[in-house]
């Protein structure tokens, strides 16, 4: 950039002095005849001007063949002159300058870059907007042709994030860049030293990383979508069926928030059937059968039943599931299983499906309106109680502790998952299966009703074997298994077997994840 610098520098020199030498020319060769209009330097400028700009006044004119061989070369001058000022003009307009120039006057708003223009950037925009009317869009790239444009105020920009950064001179709140597109931090230009900037960065990935280091965030768009599905229709007493048709991404977010969340009775068994190529998933998770019947139906636990056969080979199962959830990754083919169950087949359950089209009739899932909010991507509301159990459990001990930003990947899942399970929590306490949303006035309520019944030896007893049940999910799920001492590295726990093999100091753990709605209610009603 420096070296441009130069010889932009360079040039301008060399053409003022072409043209100064021209005035100086002009002038002595006008200067010696007594006809002659211009006679000095100052009439020699103003009939350069007049000339270049094609005003042409006639006021002064050149008398002599060299004033007038000048002459000539100012007005060929005139005309390179023009166009070249239109063609700045015009370039000025179409390229980047005019957007870059615009900025400069809103450096004091928030400012959301967004390295590409697909559907999920303008949905995720679209609601920035909404929220913050008052706010910059800025695209990295245009629309394509199989994209509509938006339809609220932004810019296109075709310039790095860096160029972005470096234009807001580091005025009003920091800038904040997407990268929508999945797994695009590792290939995409637009990423390349984001971790240097003075920004906060927020990439989609598949991998279920949460974090990465400093400005660097991770979100998850399938596991959103799963979290937001059993939040908006939680699992229910009377569902003791549910069938999942499509494995892939979607779906194994789906089964996981459920292995990891719906735990509503210490007796209940709910038999989760699987459709779709679950080989993969299984070899991840070897111990599951600690904690799961594997593939054969449990009376007194939850099942996990993978089906290698066609679901539509299943007749039974779908008559008799209280719930079956649709969703393959690809939207067209749960369209297609939606109108061949409908078509073909006896339901007696409740079908949802995960689609973008909003249908009258369907009870649907996971739009790119419901997961591609500020909201979902950016954790202010998603992950609030998790973030909350964290801040109350380093205020509770002596010993150090990490704040959230400082925890990894697996510990922020432990809260995050612990925070999940507040609301089966709170519908069990309240035995209100309408509850779907976590407020603090209903949060104390529970937590006042759980301090009435814990009371009750046998109640506190049972509220200590559902949490139980909730953590040996968890750890199993990724792996954990039974060791005499806790060792992160080997994923050993002292606490990973039955209830009843947990002496009374360690059944005693399990009433702080019940303890905590008194603490989540008054830090949730602090950040209304």
């Amino acid at each position: 950039m420096k070296r441009k610098h130069k010889i932009y520098l360079c040039m301008t020199i060399f053409l003022l002095t072409i043209y100064i030498g021209l005035l100086a020319i002009l002038c002595l060769s006008e200067h010696g005849d007594s006809t002659a209009t211009i006679r000095s330097f100052k009439d020699a400028f103003w009939y350069s001007l007049v000339t270049l700009t094609t005003v042409g006044y006639g006021d002064l004119t050149p008398v002599t063949p060299l004033g007038k061989a000048v002459g000539v070369i100012f007005l060929l001058m005139s005309a390179g002159i023009m166009m070249t000022l239109f063609g700045a003009a015009v370039s000025f307009v179409t390229s980047e300058g005019l957007p870059l120039f615009l900025l400069s006057f809103q450096r004091k708003k928030n400012w959301y870059y967004f390295a590409d223009c697909s559907v999920e950037s303008i949905t995720l925009a679209a609601n920035i907007h909404r929220e913050e009317p008052d706010t910059v869009i800025i695209f990295g790239e245009k629309t394509d042709e199989q994209t509509e444009s938006p339809d609220f105020p932004c810019l296109f920009i075709n310039a790095s994030p860096a160029r972005i950064v470096a234009h807001k001179k580091n005025i009003g709140p920091k800038c904040k860049i997407f990268l929508m597109k999945e797994n695009d931090i590792g290939i995409n230009a637009h990423a390349v030293d984001l971790h240097t900037l003075p920004v906060e960065v927020y990439a989609r990935t598949t991998n279920g990383q949460d974090h990465l280091s400093g400005n660097i965030n991770f979100f998850h768009s399938y596991d959103c979508c799963a979290r937001q599905y059993w939040h908006s229709k939680p699992l229910c007493s009377t569902e003791k069926t549910i069938v999942i048709i499509g494995f892939e991404n979607y779906g194994r977010c789906i089964l996981k928030r459920a292995i990891l969340t719906n735990i509503l009775s210490v007796d209940q068994h709910i038999a989760y059937h699987i459709f779709g190529d679950a080989e993969g998933f299984l070899a991840t998770h070897n111990h599951l059968h600690e904690t799961f019947s594997l593939n054969e139906t449990s009376e007194t636990t939850d099942s996990l039943i993978f089906h290698k056969e066609l679901w539509e080979l299943n007749h039974t199962i779908l008559a008799q599931a209280d719930r079956i959830i649709i969703c393959p990754d690809d939207e067209p083919e749960g369209w297609n299983i939606y109108w061949r169950l409908n078509s073909y087949y006896q339901i007696r359950g409740a079908i949802h499906l995960h689609s973008n089209r909003k249908t009258p009739g369907v009870t649907y899932f996971g739009t790119n309106e419901e997961i591609y909010t500020p909201n979902q991507i950016m954790r202010t509301s998603l992950n609030r109680a998790a973030v909350i159990i964290n801040e109350i459990f380093c205020k509770s001990v002596s010993y150090p502790t990490k704040t959230w930003e400082e925890l990894d990947s697996f510990h922020r899942e432990s809260k995050i998952t612990a925070a999940d399970h507040i609301l089966m929590k709170i519908r069990v306490l309240m035995q209100d299966e309408s509850i779907t949303e976590l407020t603090p006035e209903i949060t104390q309520k529970a937590y006042q009703k759980y301090c009435e019944t814990k009371k009750s030896a046998t109640v506190l007893d049972t509220y200590r074997r559902l949490d139980h049940t909730r953590w040996l999910r968890f750890y199993t799920y990724y792996n954990w298994t039974y060791g005499p001492a806790r060792n992160d590295f080997n994923r050993q726990h002292p606490m990973l077997c039955s209830y009843e093999q947990l002496n009374t100091e360690q059944k005693r753990e399990r009433d702080a994840a019940w303890e905590l709605l008194g603490s989540v209610a008054a830090e949730l009603n602090e950040t209304i």
